[in-house]
């Protein structure tokens, strides 16, 4: 049966793909066209039949986002708690002593993640890099979405945690990992033949300091058998650096380099702390160079680090030296459009220098980089035989006015606020700014009610017992009453 044929017809602008340029282009007063999951037109003057018409007049179309690195599982629940918490005497880091006091119960990671997926859909994300837990549900949740989802199940042989506040121990379980190595390439397995078609994967060991030589090497073999790229978080605090470095001698990048990991199959989930980051006192390295060399791909998450005063140096460096970047919604609120933003702010402020971090750098890192990355040249683009996944900005939006750049006033000024309609495989997921797929309310109280068990038992799990608000102090007191206001004479 012949696919329907809808037609937007109009438009103000068109961020079309121009492959002999290899670059995005605009493309005024023109059609966006799609049969049933597949694009067949993207400029002015179409021809054709459609079976269905939209009046594109006042909007822009622009490829979907494709995000490399996200946590839906438990990030959503950290809202509240970790905009303004690390560790002093651990790098300024809130992974070892915050995340594993604060993370969600696997049972309530349900609600949570669909809370993300609202978000990501709302600001234009039509991909996510979803690296979460295994769980029952996981896929179905995704699937029933509507996103385009790559599923990254971590697995590792051990964890982190302090004792103290100012060290980092590590608890191996080489069985443990064993079985979550199984259950993680189950789960890859029954995303890869989903039925919705619209579910990948990618092999995950979680961090490079919680995996052993054998284990990475496993999962790289495992990654190559089934054609799929694999992500570890590695160079993501100063600690982690440091800890390589005492084990192996080398840093992060050269031990990954060393044991045949690093190369074109491999994403770097945040790749910032090199030898040569400003934070970090290691001249003698050349992780940039070996990087570079590699073919490796960065994931960048900027907010996350930005919280605790840390950047990466920079998404201008990395991709005009031809290193492959992502970007990714490592936190809350899962907001693409924000992290395109503060990519380009945190690089020109670390530098001091506006050529850094450019709209051109984040816009096609959050596009076409992200598909590169997933290895989907069908992504992240709009041009004839891509997927159809878009968003339509309503161009009459105050915060896009006056739209004398129209990137730019949606990046800069507008953000999500202008996102009115996407879609996903050529099915609408986004309507008026509302997400169709998630019910939302339900969602959020699930969400609420999840958080609120985990806070009642943080003193179990924070090595000195201390509860909620003593780690994560509230922004303000709270008073039973004021002093009384004198009369006014």
């Amino acid at each position: 049966m012949n696919a329907k044929t809808t037609h937007i017809r109009g438009l103000d602008h068109v961020v079309a793909w121009d492959e002999s340029d290899g670059r995005h282009v605009y493309m005024d007063d023109a059609d966006l066209v799609f049969a049933g999951n597949e694009i067949v037109h993207a400029g002015p003057g179409y021809r054709g039949t459609a079976d269905h018409v939209i009046d594109g007049a006042g909007l822009m179309a622009i490829p979907g986002f494709v995000n490399v690195h996200s946590h839906p599982f438990s990030e959503p629940a950290n809202k509240g708690l970790t905009e303004e918490i690390g560790s002093d005497k651990l790098g300024q880091s809130s992974l070892y002593e915050f995340l594993p006091v604060f993370g969600l119960d696997a049972e309530d990671a349900g609600p949570s993640t669909l809370v993300a997926l609202s978000e990501l859909l709302r600001s234009g994300v039509t991909t996510i890099t979803d690296l979460s837990i295994a769980r029952a549900g996981w896929l179905d949740d995704l699937a029933a979405s509507g996103i385009r989802a790559v599923v990254a199940p971590m697995m590792r042989q051990g964890y982190w945690y302090t004792k103290n506040g100012h060290t980092v121990d590590y608890a191996w379980d080489e069985q443990a990992g064993e079985a979550a190595f199984a259950a993680a390439m189950q789960t890859i397995d029954e995303a890869l033949r989903h039925p919705s078609d619209r579910l990948s994967a990618m092999v995950c060991p979680s961090q490079i300091d919680t995996c052993r030589e054998g284990y990475f090497k496993e999962a790289l073999q495992e990654a190559r058998r089934r054609n799929i790229p694999m992500q570890t978080h590695a160079c993501q605090a100063v600690v982690e650096f440091h800890e390589i470095v005492r084990r192996h001698g080398k840093t992060p990048i050269e031990w990954l380099d060393s044991i045949g990991v690093l190369g074109p199959d491999l994403v770097i989930g945040h790749g910032i702390f090199l030898n040569d980051h400003p934070q970090i006192h290691h001249p003698h390295g050349r992780d940039f160079e070996i990087l570079k060399a590699s073919g490796a791909a960065v994931a960048h998450c900027p907010t996350v680090f930005a919280r605790r005063g840390m950047a990466l140096n920079t998404i201008g460096r990395y991709m005009d030296a031809g290193i492959t970047v992502g970007i990714g919604t490592d936190t809350f609120p899962h907001n693409m459009v924000d992290e395109i933003r503060l990519a380009c702010y945190v690089a020109r402020v670390l530098t001091g220098n506006y050529k850094m971090g450019t709209t051109r750098h984040a816009f096609e890192a959050a596009t076409v980089g992200g598909a590169r990355i997933l290895r989907r040249p069908d992504l992240g683009r709009l041009a004839t035989g891509c997927k159809a996944d878009f968003s339509l900005v309503d161009m009459s939006h105050p915060y896009m006015q006056p739209a004398h750049e129209p990137v730019r006033s949606l990046i800069y000024s507008a953000s999500e606020r202008a996102i009115r309609h996407v879609y996903v495989d050529g099915n609408q997921v986004v309507k008026d700014g509302k997400v169709l797929t998630v019910d939302i309310e339900a969602a959020t109280a699930g969400l609420v009610e999840g958080q609120r068990k985990r806070l009642k038992t943080v003193p179990q799990r924070d090595w000195a017992g201390r509860t909620a608000e003593q780690l994560a102090p509230p922004v303000y007191g709270t008073k039973d009453r004021l002093p009384q206001s004198r009369p006014v004479t």
